[in-house]
């Protein structure tokens, strides 16, 4: 229950965090990166896929990587990339009072951007859930996990780690925040679980977001 009772600011991941993963809309961002780098380089699908993960696994993330080797307008590539079908993913108004009910400040920290987080946000019922969003442009383009990006949030918003829960869906995005001395929550992600890794800078293991802040308001209502 301590544990809890120190927190006052609440920080989430947007993509497969606020929703389930493993759902249709993931993919269409995929593809649709995928063809642009297709069309920008005039490559075929197999060595824009290539080109795509090298990036990712390189800068953190495809854009850093097409902005510094390619010049290219990160307000083009993200229109082009998230112009999506976001009626795939369910409406989920439940978690929204969830998260009202939070004592303290609540954040969205993303590497997308904030049109396109503002359109999950607001199919899922979560528009007025946060006080405010931390998007890919907010960061200078240096994604999570370079630790520059959590640095520039907690600036940019007066944030204490040692007082923050952060809940993401990427393992690796937890360890510089725990770093930082955020507690920290995995929404297990069966893509980002490879044999072998290490868990010791995650706090709490969950596979339902939901039921884990009901669980969490439970606990700061029976330390009242």
């Amino acid at each position: 229950m301590a544990a809890f009772s120190k927190i006052d600011t609440w920080i989430f991941d947007l993509d497969n965090t606020l929703y389930p993963a493993g759902g249709a809309l993931f993919p269409q961002i995929d593809a649709r990166m995928g063809s642009y780098i297709q069309r920008l380089l005039d490559v075929d699908p197999a060595e824009a896929y290539r080109i795509q993960k090298s990036l990712y696994h390189t800068h953190g993330m495809t854009l850093p990587g097409l902005m510094a080797l390619h010049d290219v307008d990160p307000h083009h590539f993200l229109s082009d990339v998230h112009d999506v079908d976001i009626d795939v993913i369910a409406p989920h108004p439940e978690l929204g009072e969830l998260i009202g009910r939070l004592p303290g400040r609540k954040f969205v920290f993303t590497n997308a951007d904030a049109p396109y987080a503002q359109r999950v946000l607001a199919r899922l019922g979560l528009s007025d859930a946060f006080d405010a969003l931390h998007d890919i442009h907010a960061l200078d383009y240096v994604p999570k996990p370079q630790m520059p990006a959590y640095a520039n949030l907690c600036a940019a918003h007066g944030i204490v780690p040692t007082t923050s829960l952060f809940v993401e869906d990427m393992a690796r995005n937890l360890a510089p925040a725990k770093t930082i001395g955020m507690t920290t929550v995995w929404i297990r992600n069966a893509a980002d679980q490879g044999p072998g890794s290490s868990h010791d800078h995650i706090d709490y293991i969950i596979d339902d977001l939901a039921g884990f802040l009901a669980g969490v308001l439970a606990e700061l209502d029976a330390a009242q």
